[in-house]
């Protein structure tokens, strides 16, 4: 039950960033959904590949090279899914920035449901 909660924060997280962000477009909640879990694969993966190589970077930089690296999955998944539209990079690591607040916030719901 809350994952599915968790899937639709995320999902509304994306279409309230392609409404309010200049540059981003999401075209509506089922391509949401879909983006939801294909940039969870995609930071999983890749995302992760790209993290461990940029470990002393990310030491140097204080973990500013992790944003880097969202906004590059962002534009990534961007460039090969119909419904979601990054026109300027600056937008795309906006989004990415937002994005990852809100998927910290709907972890935090779902890891507060099992300490009740």
């Amino acid at each position: 039950m809350y994952m599915i909660l968790r899937w639709l924060i995320n999902a509304v997280g994306l279409l309230a960033i392609g409404y309010f962000i200049p540059g981003i477009e999401v075209e509506n909640l089922y391509y949401a959904l879909i983006l939801v879990v294909i940039i969870g694969i995609v930071n999983f993966v890749p995302g992760m590949i790209l993290k461990i190589i940029t470990f002393p970077i990310n030491i140097l930089t204080l973990g500013l090279s992790n944003l880097a690296i969202n906004a590059l999955v962002f534009w990534f998944v961007a460039s090969f899914i119909q419904g979601f539209e990054i026109t300027v990079w600056w937008a795309g690591f906006l989004g990415a920035l937002i994005y990852t607040v809100v998927t910290t916030f709907s972890a935090w719901l779902y890891k507060e449901s099992y300490m009740h």
